[in-house]
């Protein structure tokens, strides 16, 4: 696997690309103690706000976002900051396993790992068990609401207060929705980067992905039953008066399904869990942005969530692109949408 990659060029670009994204080690916090540790062999940075607390704190599980290919500790570090500094809260940032090395369900496993540990020793850290919330971004978003599911109906740990889930990726099923066709060539992710990483992360290659695209990897009678839940019908029309035009799909083709047909799986596509399992869930915050490919995804489990009795606080940056949050204060310079997103964040997690 790794010489296809190499042949493709696909690994230096991925190299390259972690390395522009790796970020600046930064000095001391005066107002947070930081500090790297283990938890069930993940590596994690716990973020605690040095002040005194008259009791114990609020807990935040934090996945960082970058496709499950890119990102790290030292990314998101300044968000990750700022989130402690400006809620009061104690943050642990969760180093996950990257694809293509790592496949699923690595991340999901490594995040789950952590959060469970976490869960059973928040004592140590001053966190309040009733106030424990798992937050990510993007492919981290994705990651937050898996973790979030399987704990759902677990007894044995403290239920989760919160999911904050920003910008989440959260189906592979269709990467025609109005979002993708709106958005196709916007940046930070273009609607084929967003099929790439999917696939990187599923099998630690991209191939097949143009009929990943083209929808052709999904045999017609699943199409069918999850229909009721991926689908442009279920996305409010104000959403879809630029630029959408019904697609036919395109003839299934089995041999494709059978490389990919984990995508049907919620721990990997938490869009497709069962209602059973999403009425569970606890209070949630979904971040959308307007010019983002996975912008449906956010609005069509933010439609799941209600139809299931579970509250949603819906942000919706109108102006705001993938990957937004992650820029702030990235290098020196920051979108003030970013910054408004990030504070909405911050006020939910104040009310909780």
């Amino acid at each position: 696997q790794g010489r296809i990659l190499e042949k493709t060029g696909l690994c230096s670009q991925i190299t390259f690309g972690r390395y522009v994204r790796q970020g600046r080690k930064l000095g001391l916090d005066p107002k947070l103690f930081i500090q790297d540790l283990q938890f069930n062999e993940v590596p994690v940075r716990v973020y605690q706000p040095k002040a005194t607390s008259d009791g114990p704190r609020r807990g935040i599980l934090f996945f960082h976002g970058g496709g499950w290919v890119f990102g790290s500790l030292d990314t998101y570090e300044k968000v990750c900051r700022y989130l402690s500094r400006e809620s009061d809260s104690v943050v642990v940032s969760v180093q996950y396993r990257l694809a293509p090395e790592h496949k699923y369900p690595a991340a999901y496993e490594d995040c789950l790992n952590a959060t469970q540990h976490f869960l059973q020793h928040l004592e140590r850290y001053g966190v309040d068990p009733a106030r424990v919330i798992v937050c990510g971004d993007s492919a981290g978003g994705n990651l937050a609401a898996a973790v979030s599911q399987t704990l759902a109906g677990r007894l044995d740990l403290p239920r989760l207060r919160a999911q904050i889930l920003i910008y989440p990726g959260l189906q592979a099923l269709d990467f025609n929705l109005p979002s993708y066709q709106q958005n196709r060539g916007v940046p930070l992710l273009f609607r084929e980067r967003a099929a790439f990483f999917a696939l990187l992360y599923l099998n630690g290659d991209a191939l097949h992905m143009q009929e990943v695209l083209e929808g052709s990897h999904i045999p017609p009678d699943l199409r069918l039953k999850y229909r009721k839940w991926v689908s442009p019908d279920n996305i409010p029309e104000e959403f879809k008066v630029r630029g959408v035009k019904p697609l036919r799909p395109t003839d299934f083709i089995a041999e494709v399904y059978e490389t990919v047909k984990r995508f049907c799986e919620p721990n990997l596509c938490p869009l497709l869990a069962e209602d059973s399992v999403v009425h569970q869930l606890p209070e949630s915050f979904i971040l959308t942005c307007g010019y983002d490919v996975l912008r449906d995804d956010g609005l069509l489990y933010k439609k799941r969530l209600e139809d299931n009795g579970v509250r949603v606080t819906w942000y919706h940056l109108e102006d705001g692109f993938h990957g937004i949050i992650s820029l702030y204060d990235y290098c020196g310079f920051s979108f003030p949408s970013g910054k408004r997103g990030l504070d909405s964040v911050v006020n939910f997690l104040k009310s909780l």
